[in-house]
């Protein structure tokens, strides 16, 4: 039994912390006190009221334990991840910061500690995808189609948000980036809209957002790569409206939208992902399609983002704290899925929670 300390103890968070508990003992923080009561009478949890950015106080919890997971909120992602580097901890890490997590390598690498960074289930899963295939093969296309919708969808919004509505509002203010024909493109969010029909789900419409990240630095002999947000028709003109009249980030703009599409503790979403990988392996052209499609858990009352971002974060850091992945410095998931036997356990322990990828062919 090893001991972790969690970082945000909000809906992936706590599902991350619920986790590992079952194995290990946790650790569960967060700077406000109400999240953490819901967690106080899970067995193998102590929970703990923190600042993360005081440092000294992190750096005193984080001392502590044998590892640490990340999930604070992105903006204060970077300033956690060099704290915890500096203080020579092994971190998984899932806050979606906007700065370059590749620049603190040569800092972890000097530190001895071992950090996967963007491991959720996208980022993240499609990178183990990615990365276990560009060991076999001269890839030359990658596509990423990831979505965590309602299952009841409502107008005029047509959308509820598994996480922090403010993320997702960022998500559609940030310029995606992607590489067209070797070169790296960057185009407005919510640019070049699909219709693309899905088992179990029907019609969703994909469009551009900035989640390449770091393969836009790991994967440049890729010469196609781009990654596509996944929503109901409806949702994206919506939007749009907003942008167009400028009011997207107003404040008054972010608080109607934090109560419209709060998801409810009990509302049932789902999240899907498709994962293509063209190129040529063997001496032959070949397709791989990766699909995902999951659940709202009602038994335990996890959301289907938290159950896929949380479990994919808690497969990891198994492999991280048994030995599996010891490789000091900064690695993203691409670099990570190149190790057979990562790939797979994270898969399993997947698996093992009812979050099953199927593969086409």
């Amino acid at each position: 039994m090893a001991s972790v300390l969690v970082l945000g103890s909000g809906m992936v968070g706590s599902a991350i912390s619920q986790d590992l508990a079952t194995r290990h003992s946790v650790i569960a923080s967060d700077f406000d006190a109400a999240p953490l009561t819901r967690l106080e009478c899970v067995s193998g949890i102590s929970t703990l009221q923190l600042d993360v950015l005081d440092t000294s106080a992190l750096r005193a919890a984080a001392s502590e334990v044998d590892m640490v997971v990340s999930a604070v909120p992105g903006a204060l992602g970077f300033q956690v991840l060099s704290t915890l580097i500096e203080a020579g901890k092994n971190v998984t890490d899932i806050s979606f910061f906007p700065e370059e997590a590749l620049d603190l390598h040569d800092l972890a690498v000097e530190k001895g500690s071992i950090v996967v960074t963007d491991m959720g289930v996208a980022p993240g899963l499609d990178n183990l995808i990615f990365g276990h295939h560009n060991t076999s093969m001269k890839i030359s296309r990658f596509e990423c189609m990831v979505g965590g919708l309602p299952k009841n969808p409502t107008p005029p919004w047509f959308y509820k948000a598994p996480f922090s509505p403010m993320d997702v509002i960022e998500e559609y203010l940030r310029p995606a980036r992607m590489v067209e024909n070797g070169r790296e493109v960057v185009k407005p969010a919510l640019t070049d809209p699909e219709l693309i029909d899905f088992e179990k789900v029907g019609t969703l419409e994909a469009f551009n957002t900035d989640g390449l990240r770091s393969l836009l630095r790991t994967m440049k002999h890729v010469p196609d790569m781009v990654e596509k947000t996944l929503r109901f028709p409806g949702h994206r003109e919506q939007v749009l409206s907003l942008l167009e009249r400028g009011s997207l980030r107003e404040e008054a703009t972010s608080a109607m939208l934090k109560s419209q599409w709060a998801l409810g503790p009990k509302e049932e979403e789902f999240t899907v992902m498709r994962v293509t990988v063209e190129g040529e392996e063997g001496g032959v052209d070949v397709r791989h399609v990766w699909d995902l499609y999951d659940e709202f858990d009602s038994q335990s009352g996890v959301s289907s983002m938290a159950r896929t971002t949380g479990y994919t974060c808690t497969g990891m850091a198994e492999c991280i704290l048994d030995g599996s992945w010891n490789t000091p410095g900064v690695s993203p998931g691409e670099l990570v899925g190149g190790n057979a036997a990562v790939f797979n356990r994270v898969l399993s322990h997947l698996k093992d929670r009812g979050i099953e990828m199927t593969k086409s062919p």
